[in-house]
């Protein structure tokens, strides 16, 4: 499917245990779907990094009050882009990274907001101890460009890589954002590189969502979808971290099914299993669909 006809159902109203449902309206009024559920992912030979913008734009978030959201709750005064930086970096060292820590950076530092200052390659426990309080130079803008090469290119025979990217998305650099990612996407579907996953997390009060979901709907033109975002307000587990890097022959459960809104069976897993990604076309006039799975029913709405 095109991903510049794909419709990415709000994460705010995804059902557990979907972390992403993509939507494709065909012309006869059916609708293909394709829905990631939530499950940890350790692909052997992992390599995980974590980008935390370091403009002038993110100060305010470096000594934020308020609410957050329900995953990074907080005490008042503390700072915000520390807290969620060392809850997703302990995750994915103690998660997810073959060796079991991450390479932390600050990106959009320095006089032109193109330099990258590194803090290190951090255990969880050292992410959790390490007072992640702001680069040393914050840049007077957010260039991403820096920090996608940074990981892409210092990493690049890392046998699989996954590298999260805090920001407050507005993103200076956007063109040449998507024409590095296109030539990034056009190796992977060559097999001139391994593949690697490039998940945003917009944190802060004054996030440009549009930026995040433009790159996430990047057509690149290969099948190969680099981007995925978050909303750290929003996210409820850090699991979500890894909604679309799935193994689709990895299955979840031995059996299931999934029904459209009439109660009508679309696709059933009695003798195959389901698989950690399900991908199955709902018939014209369906508003939802309900995958049934270990005894439980879980129905996602979709108009």
């Amino acid at each position: 499917m095109n991903t510049e006809d794909m419709i990415t159902w709000p994460y705010s109203q995804t059902v557990h245990p979907f972390g992403k449902v993509n939507l494709w309206r065909l012309p006869d009024g059916s609708t293909q779907v394709r829905a990631y559920l939530l499950m940890e992912h350790v692909r052997e030979g992992a390599q995980t990094g974590l980008g935390i913008e370091g403009s002038n734009l993110m100060k305010s978030a470096f000594g934020f009050k308020g609410w957050v959201g329900p995953l990074f709750a907080r005490q008042s005064g503390s700072n915000l882009v520390s807290m969620v930086a060392q809850k997703i970096g302990s995750y994915l060292a103690r998660k997810i990274d073959a060796d079991r820590s991450t390479t932390i950076i600050y990106w959009a530092t320095g006089p032109t907001g193109a330099d990258i200052e590194l803090v290190g390659d951090l255990t969880a426990f050292q992410v959790e101890q390490y007072d992640l309080g702001g680069p040393r130079v914050f840049g007077p803008g957010a260039n991403l460009l820096p920090a996608v090469c940074y990981f892409a290119e210092q990493f690049a025979d890392a046998q699989w890589g996954l590298y999260v990217l805090l920001t407050q998305g507005h993103i200076q650099d956007m063109e040449a954002v998507k024409q590095y990612s296109a030539h990034l996407a056009a190796d992977i579907a060559a097999g001139r590189r391994n593949e690697l996953k490039l998940v945003l997390i917009g944190v802060g009060q004054d996030v440009d969502r549009s930026s995040l979901q433009e790159l996430d709907e990047l057509n690149t033109g290969t099948g190969v979808d680099l981007w995925d975002y978050r909303l750290a307000a929003e996210m409820k587990s850090l699991v979500e971290i890894v909604a679309e890097v799935v193994d689709e022959n990895r299955l979840v459960a031995s059996r299931g099914r999934v029904l459209d809104s009439a109660g009508t069976l679309v696709v059933d897993y009695a003798s195959s299993g389901v698989p950690s990604c399900l991908t199955f076309a709902l018939p014209p006039g369906s508003r939802s669909f309900s995958l049934e799975i270990e005894d439980k029913v879980y129905t996602q709405q979709i108009l």
